[in-house]
């Protein structure tokens, strides 16, 4: 099972394929981000390098 990459959580594997980056990253998911907010979030924290 998929992992966040920024908190460890697991996420399922639906998630992983729509949130992942190109390179395959998860940089958020729901229990370290806001649901409604997560697609921002984890452009961000790529971009930052966070």
């Amino acid at each position: 099972m998929p992992r966040c990459d920024h908190c460890g959580s697991h996420v399922s594997d639906r998630f992983a394929r729509v949130f992942a980056d190109e390179h395959g990253d998860l940089n958020a998911c729901p229990k370290c981000s806001a649901n409604a907010g997560i697609a921002e979030v984890s452009r961000e924290r790529t971009q930052t390098g966070d």
